[in-house]
């Protein structure tokens, strides 16, 4: 078919040269009578030719109008698609716009999550921190309970250790009390003994001191008083002091006594001692 088009347009080319030709043919007086002949055949062959051709045109014509047709159905179909496809590019568009919206919008809360558990690690590790300070301090205290406790523990046995020493004083204190009053005891007898013959009086003066006060040495003054001091020192022996009038030997009978524990023969040596000075 379209070898047939092919040669239409080209036969249609040729005709018009012809009748170019036969112009030109008419106008050269010059040609000879069977070249004329020869012309006209050929233009009468021509112009069958012609009548095919003017055939073959009709059919190239609806030929084009079909191709035209089909053009514009397909122009029509690809502008269809063109449409289909643009409206796809865009809801391709917005669904990527979309898209990476929601993937910002997750992004950002990813950003605030990491954040969160950054925050959350540098508690924790603030929190670690005050825990171990908090350990520290505790095993600090434990180890000053242990201290303090071992020091009760001291305490205590000193307490204790104290506890028995006091009751070992207060038993010593005890028996040396006893043996104070039984010595007192022997002193008032001594001294009951020595008020009746010998006019001799006994008092209790500061400092936990006795007084003895000595009558009836001198015979022009019966009244008049012979006195010394008598007290026990830590000890627990005499402490003789405060004689009046002086008497040069008392420390002597100071010593005497504490070695011999004879109380009478001591009174007895200083009222002898207070008489020696009246008749002196």
């Amino acid at each position: 078919m379209h070898v047939l088009l092919l040669f239409g347009r080209l036969g249609l080319a040729g005709w018009t040269a012809t009748r170019q030709r036969g112009l030109w043919f008419h106008q050269d007086m010059s040609v000879t009578f069977l070249e004329r002949f020869d012309v006209i055949g050929k233009v009468l062959a021509l112009q069958r030719t012609a009548l095919s051709y003017k055939m073959v045109e009709d059919e190239l014509a609806l030929f084009d109008k079909s191709i035209n047709e089909f053009w514009n159905k397909f122009k029509s179909t690809v502008s269809d698609t063109s449409c289909q496809m643009v409206g796809l590019r865009d809801t391709y568009k917005d669904s990527i716009k979309a898209f990476a919206e929601k993937l910002s919008v997750k992004l950002k809360e990813e950003e605030r999550m990491v954040e969160m558990f950054l925050e959350y690690q540098n508690q924790i590790c603030r929190q670690n921190k005050l825990i171990q300070e908090k350990k520290e301090n505790l095993l600090k205290l434990i180890a000053e309970v242990k201290d303090k406790k071992q020091e009760l523990d001291a305490l205590t046995a000193n307490i204790q250790d104290l506890k028995e020493e006091y009751a070992r004083k207060r038993e010593t204190i005890s028996t040396a009390n006893k043996a104070n009053e039984e010595r007192l005891k022997r002193l008032q007898k001594s001294a009951d003994l020595y008020t009746d013959r010998l006019g001799l009086e006994i008092r209790k003066i500061y400092g936990d001191k006795l007084q003895f006060i000595f009558t009836n040495i001198d015979p022009k003054h019966p009244e008049s008083p012979f006195m010394f001091s008598l007290s026990l020192n830590e000890a627990r022996d005499y402490e003789v002091s405060d004689s009046a009038p002086h008497l040069e030997c008392l420390a002597e009978f100071q010593e005497n006594v504490r070695k011999t524990n004879n109380f009478s023969a001591f009174l007895a040596n200083v009222r002898k001692a207070f008489t020696a000075i009246v008749y002196n």
